[in-house]
């Protein structure tokens, strides 16, 4: 875990021009503090297998920093959140390794799906400010989704950029594109419930 918190000011130093140093960073740095509350959370909740205390850690850490982590969520490496306030990660979310994401970005549930049912981000991936992620949806590895961007039930293929609202993408590899979202391909564990008779 103390790995994990390293790399996560690790992330912050590389990726934001404002850190002038680890100390002003480590004091200061909120969007920080929520993700270290987050990881203990989870450290909790899924390894020590503590009933409450996760949830009770989490509210406590949105109330000051502006910033909702679910402690059941599964973040990846050198994690870091530009400007948190706004910021929602539900509870089957799962993010990758080296993912940056900004203020007011929600990935969020739909109220439709039992099981997974939030989105899936993949590694090196960039979430602009407002943007708006719905349902078990996948964004793939060096994706970029733009700022206020929707997506509600689409994938991001990897290597591609996505803006808009609805989004579309506009970049393949590299190459200007102008072309629709690919529908996600439920799975069993995140079929709507109308769907499975419940």
């Amino acid at each position: 875990m103390f790995q994990a918190f390293a790399e996560d000011l690790n992330a912050i130093v590389k990726n934001d021009p404002a850190a002038t140093s680890r100390l002003e960073t480590l004091l200061c740095h909120l969007p920080l503090h929520a993700v270290w509350a987050y990881r203990i959370a989870h450290f909790a909740r899924e390894r020590l297998r503590i009933p409450l205390l996760p949830r009770l850690l989490s509210a406590f850490a949105r109330f000051l920093t502006g910033v909702e982590i679910h402690p059941g969520a599964r973040i990846g490496r050198a994690f870091f959140i530009d400007h948190g306030s706004g910021v929602v990660i539900g509870e089957t979310a799962e993010i990758g390794d080296d993912c940056v994401i900004f203020h007011n970005v929600t990935l969020g549930g739909t109220g439709k799906h039992r099981g997974k049912r939030h989105p899936t981000v993949g590694n090196n991936v960039l979430i602009g400010t407002g943007a708006t992620l719905l349902g078990p949806i996948s964004i793939g590895d060096n994706a970029r989704v733009g700022a206020n961007s929707f997506i509600h039930m689409h994938d991001v293929p990897p290597n591609c950029t996505a803006v808009g609202t609805p989004a579309r993408l506009i970049k393949r590899d590299g190459a200007r594109v102008d072309e629709e979202l690919p529908r996600t391909q439920l799975s069993e564990r995140s079929i709507p419930v109308a769907e499975r008779g419940e």
